[in-house]
């Protein structure tokens, strides 16, 4: 379940943006009234989107906007309608969507749904990010795996090669597997 935290100073304008998020799929939604407790629920609480009605109690909101888009959330921060470019002109480049007030609904809803859109799309990029430093961490090992050959067994390059693909699939384990077993072998 997406999990969503209202930032804002006041009770009444908490209740407010919370029941913007009534239509279903209906997120968690947890408060905070502060920039320094909405800290601290950052830090306890993974969450999805926050909303950051400007100013609050303790600070305007522009540093905890940031704070949050580094921790990985979808961030909206809402301003007064004179503040907007200044606002964007600091936070666009962290990923924060800036909002002016008053809000409309539709510009709203629209906003929380682009900004899901792109958290998915980052969260896509990060998993094949990461599949990607996989595979270059596996190529490597296959290469000192294949000159470890070439220096003590005397293997051409072909020949190592071909020695590690087909340990791969007479034991039914990876290349990285048989090259690990290489690296162990000969480098201990």
């Amino acid at each position: 379940m997406e999990k969503v935290l209202i930032v804002s100073a006041t009770e009444k304008s908490q209740q407010m943006l919370a029941g913007l998020f009534s239509q279903p799929p209906k997120p968690s939604i947890i408060l905070a009234a502060s920039g320094t407790a909405a800290r601290q629920m950052l830090l306890e609480t993974e969450c999805d989107l926050v909303l950051i009605n400007t100013p609050l109690q303790d600070e305007f909101g522009g540093e905890l906007a940031i704070r949050a888009a580094r921790c990985g959330c979808g961030v909206l921060i809402l301003v007064r309608a004179e503040l907007e470019e200044e606002i964007s002109a600091k936070v666009e480049d962290y990923g924060v969507f800036v909002l002016p007030r008053p809000l409309s609904r539709a510009t709203f809803f629209q906003s929380v749904k682009l900004l899901r859109a792109v958290r998915r799309r980052e969260e896509r990029l990060i998993e094949e990010n990461r599949r990607l430093r996989e595979k270059i961490d596996e190529i490597r090992i296959v290469e000192r795996a294949k000159y470890v050959l070439i220096d003590h067994l005397a293997f051409s390059e072909e020949q190592a090669h071909r020695y590690i693909e087909k340990q791969a699939m007479d034991r039914r384990v990876t290349r990285r597997a048989i090259a690990e077993s290489i690296l162990n072998t000969y480098e201990s």
